[in-house]
């Protein structure tokens, strides 16, 4: 790998994991419940009583530790660099989001959190550098059995919210939304971002 495109990988990685952890804040904060994953964070926290961010390494690290035995291509240099990034992201733009009282605008604000945590997902995991613990664990199921990415994402979704509202998280009209939309979000910036990713990130000429 050249130094130019490690650069690259890393700034697609860097700006992916900014922009999937905005939408995610945006999501969360619309006061319609949290998002899936979230939800385990939250149940995590809640029954061992640490924080949020504590419980959030903890299960990225169960998630790091599993794909790494069962299909440690997924696993790399961003994987970490996703989490730090993100964790630290997650808590810094909390503060700075504010919404009407306005139900169906915060709905639909909720709705437009999960399309840019999904555009961003999408890209820091094109960039072939290692993705985020929950995403490597998404297409090492993917990768592994020729599995659709919408139906891999629906299954581990269900199961996080399941396990989170057991041990107190908070489910909500966003957990819906997200088991329903981000999968296929997902899968379908996926197939529109690829292109411009392997052309200019990875340096692959399109046939």
């Amino acid at each position: 790998m050249s130094r130019k495109e490690m650069i690259l990988k890393l700034l697609t990685v860097i700006v992916g994991t900014v922009i999937a952890a905005f939408g995610l804040d945006i999501a969360i904060y619309a006061g319609f419940g949290s998002a899936t994953l979230a939800i385990l964070w939250q149940g995590m926290a809640k029954t061992i009583r640490i924080t949020i961010g504590q419980a959030s390494l903890i299960i990225a690290a169960a998630m790091v530790v599993f794909c790494w035995f069962y299909d440690r291509k997924q696993i790399h240099i961003g994987t970490i660099l996703y989490q730090v990034i993100y964790s630290f992201c997650i808590d810094l733009f909390a503060p700075f989001l504010h919404y009407s009282s306005s139900k169906l605008a915060n709905f639909l604000i909720m709705i437009c959190g999960l399309v840019i945590f999904s555009f961003g997902s999408a890209l820091y995991s094109l960039a072939d550098f290692g993705k985020g613990p929950y995403e490597a664990l998404t297409f090492a199921f993917v990768h592994k059995n020729q599995w659709p990415i919408q139906n891999v994402r629906i299954i581990l979704d269900v199961m996080c919210v399941l396990l989170g509202w057991i041990l107190g998280g908070t489910v909500g009209i966003c957990t819906i939304a997200t088991i329903m939309l981000s999968g296929a979000l997902l899968q379908k910036f996926v197939k529109i971002l690829k292109p411009a990713i392997d052309t200019i990130v990875l340096g692959k000429a399109i046939h």
